[in-house]
């Protein structure tokens, strides 16, 4: 990566956008919360979004990966100097702690958690929101200044802080290590294996396989997919750190792990621009569900990270290709070209829009990784394995490989334009096989031209290979056949997205009933409930594409359907999605022809549009982002997902109760909309026996006591309960509360909405 230096074009722009947000930030503000868990004053302020919640901190660990690796990409000193100031933060206020503890929250949780004695959810340990994932953030971004930018007191403080962690955890037997392990935990097994590489001391080596979590990562390795309804983010960095151990031990466990994930996640479990999950979950197996809150863009990140890899261990062009889409179409459209600011999800949702951070006010987990996105566009450019150069990423870009005293560079404007050239800027003799990606979504054949005369090129794993001394002066030149082609949802032959090359074109719907205010906004999730607007089924060819998708001329990389929108007889606009921001849009859309057209009924939509009609709130249990945002609160509760009906639950049992904070409108009438599964009655675990029989309050106020008695279908079945007026009265928001009581159970509760109609 730090041989390569990025010329000109939609990275580069893109890169120096991200560059301006990194110097934005205020390094004082991002480690006021490290002071202040050290119970000093900060020196300025603290962020706000989440870096005024517990899971403050993570964004200076960010920050120092992000800062770091931009430096190495483009040697701008201002970052150098903002670096090695926030180390010198970082080691003072750890200076403070005698354990070598430092972070954005105080120790207090893994005082508790190194006890054995601790309670632990999915995203909760010890009463803290993910405290590992957090602190996780530090430990690499302190890593990654030390191996880029050789600070040797980045590494002091974080070898003191996994010692810290070492002495900690050797309190916890394995049962209760692995206990610790189901709070979402980030990449603490790749830190750890990271920082055995750097150090070549034991004790991290052992942390690192120690942080692996085995309920997740055995079946893996015997190639079972038991991914539905779990976390999606959560799993992805325990499988790189699992790639990182393969490559310290050896070992094949570890590599099947990772494999079978990466097979499973890229072919099974993926949208169309590369992305996964769906409420940050994943769903069944092979299905494409859309919606608003899909593709969170912290996945992709580690997923290219993961790819990298499985690259590494072989060369195969699929690889790249997943690498590639997921990079055009997911991270280079996650970042506003104006502001610079970032997607959490990108929404898969016909009809809606992007949504973009804050500068100061979001700090949400992809408002982080967004950060560093932009510094690792140089990543895979090119792959240099010994005699070996591939040519992977059609990116104008220099290369250094000192060792053979070369210097190349890749000249193109693609995707404006499907020509490529490289150039031997600097060589004496030296022999190098080059291998150009030949990508899936080619046209046609590849002719390669080696200083201008057609050359014999061997086929390789999806690679063209030259292999000859190379001089300086020498050229290879090769055109890119890219045309238009579909694809095609796992779940619905009717629902299609529309690609050119690589690229996803977006329907370009236009800013019709746009917010009035802005769509860079503190809550990631204000405006999911945002009235949609019809988007147009296109009655069309399939298979003959050119037929009806025209380029607009005197634009570039812009298309124009003929009048194929139905209803209406509508024209379409199409753009590369990277290209598309501040208005609405479209990726997947309803394709079918004449016949089928005459009894198509959208009945997703319907309900969708039914449900988005009359909901002024609604919160899905079990899904850590709602449940967060709604301030949920809880005791003697618990979170699960069932297959059967593809969602996720919560309840309470004996004494307990769990509780959110849900928007209300003060003056109309109201109801509590609860969704329970319909054969839902006794509630048996742990050798106990529990009455599904609870009560429902609102702000304290009982509304309704409610025993599930099973009586009903399976599936999902919703109830109502009328809200009094005199309880949500000149309020904007209320307290919804289910409490169960001694031998009861209060759920399992598989949706939450406030709505002002019960019309069914």
């Amino acid at each position: 990566m730090k041989n390569v230096t990025l010329l000109n074009g939609i990275f580069k722009e893109s890169q120096e956008k991200g560059k301006e947000y990194l110097i934005y930030l205020d390094v004082d503000r991002l480690v006021a919360p490290c002071y202040e868990a050290a119970s000093q004053t900060p020196k300025k302020p603290r962020y706000g979004g989440w870096e005024s919640t517990p899971i403050a901190g993570h964004s200076i660990g960010h920050w120092l990966s992000a800062a770091a690796t931009m430096y190495a990409v483009t040697k701008d000193e201002q970052l150098k100097q903002k670096l090695d100031y926030a180390v010198n933060e970082l080691a003072y206020v750890q200076s403070l702690d005698d354990s070598g503890y430092v972070s954005g929250f105080t120790r207090s949780y893994f005082d508790k958690v190194f006890t054995g004695d601790f309670e632990v959810e999915n995203f909760s340990l010890a009463g803290g929101w993910v405290p590992w994932y957090s602190i996780h953030k530090i430990y690499a971004g302190l890593i990654d200044v030390y191996n880029l930018t050789g600070n040797q007191k980045a590494l002091k403080v974080v070898t003191r802080l996994a010692d810290w962690a070492k002495k900690g955890t050797d309190n916890l037997n394995e049962e209760q290590f692995q206990r610790m392990l189901i709070c979402e935990h980030g990449g603490m097994n790749e830190a750890m294996a990271d920082l055995y590489t750097i150090t070549k001391n034991e004790d991290y080596l052992k942390l690192a396989i120690g942080f692996c979590h085995h309920a997740i990562l055995e079946p893996l390795s015997r190639d079972v997919d038991e991914l539905e309804g779990k976390h999606a983010n959560t799993q992805i960095p325990k499988v790189i750190g699992a790639a990182k151990l393969y490559e310290i031990t050896g070992n094949e466990d570890y590599k099947k792990m990772a494999v079978f994930f990466w097979n499973e996640v890229t072919k099974n479990r993926s949208y169309i621009i590369g992305g996964n999950s769906i409420g940050e979950h994943f769903g069944p197996i092979n299905k494409e569900t859309l919606g608003i809150t899909t593709a969170e863009t912290c996945n992709t990140y580690n997923m290219l990270k993961l790819t990298e890899h499985l690259f590494a261990w072989e060369h195969k062009s699929e690889y790249m290709d997943y690498y590639e889409r997921a990079l055009y179409n997911h991270i280079l459209a996650s970042q506003d070209p104006e502001s610079g600011m970032k997607t959490y999800f990108v929404s898969t949702q016909p009809g809606h829009f992007k949504i973009y951070c804050s500068h100061d006010n979001s700090f949400w987990c992809c408002t982080g990784t967004g950060m560093e996105n932009p510094a690792r566009y140089t990543r895979n450019v090119f792959y240099q394995d010994h005699g070996d150069l591939f040519v992977n990423l059609f990116i104008a870009s220099e290369m250094v490989i000192a060792e053979k005293k070369i210097k190349l560079k890749q000249e193109t404007d693609f995707p404006r334009s499907n020509q490529v050239q490289v150039i031997f800027e600097e060589a004496e003799d030296a022999f190098l096989n080059v291998h150009i990606r030949v990508p899936y979504w080619v046209n046609g054949d590849i002719t390669v031209l080696v200083n201008g005369v057609k050359a014999a090129a061997n086929a390789k794993n999806g690679y063209l290979v030259i292999g000859r001394n190379w001089s300086a002066g020498d050229t290879i030149e090769f055109s890119l056949p890219i045309g238009l082609h579909t694809y095609t949802a796992k779940d619905n032959p009717t629902k299609v997205g529309i690609m050119y090359g690589p690229l996803v074109l977006a329907g370009a719907l236009g800013r019709e009933n746009f917010p009035d205010t802005t769509d860079i906004l503190e809550d990631h999730l204000k405006l999911n409930n945002y009235p949609l607007i019809d988007v147009p089924n296109l009655v069309a060819d399939k298979e003959n594409l050119t037929e009806w998708i025209k380029p607009v001329k005197g634009e570039t990389l812009t298309f124009e359907t003929t009048e194929v929108g139905q209803p209406g007889n509508r024209k379409v606009t199409l753009i590369p999605f990277y290209d598309l921001h501040h208005q609405r849009y479209t990726l997947y859309w309803n394709l079918m022809d004449e016949e089928a057209y005459k009894t198509f009924v959208d009945k997703e939509k319907e309900e969708l549009e039914r449900l988005r009609a009359i909901t002024v709130d609604v919160v899905q249990p079990g899904e850590q982002q709602p449940e967060i945002e709604h301030g949920i609160q809880s005791s003697s509760s618990s979170t699960g997902y069932f297959n059967e009906v593809e969602r996720s639950w919560r309840d309470s049992r004996g004494e307990g109760f769990f509780s959110y904070q849900m928007q209300v409108e003060p003056e109309k009438q109201l109801y509590l909309l609860v969704t329970y599964f319909g054969r839902d009655k006794i509630l048996f675990t742990d050798g106990k026996v529990f009455k599904r029989d609870f009560s429902i309050l609102i702000d304290g106020e009982l509304i309704a006591d409610q025993k599930l008695e099973g009586n009903h279908a399976d599936g999902l079945v919703d109830m109502y309960y009328e809200i009094p007026l005199s309880l949500t009265k000149g309020k904007q928001k209320v307290e919804v509360r289910f409490q169960s009581g001694a031998g009861k159970a209060a759920g399992g509760v598989y949706g939450v909405r406030i709505v002002n109609s019960t019309i069914s």
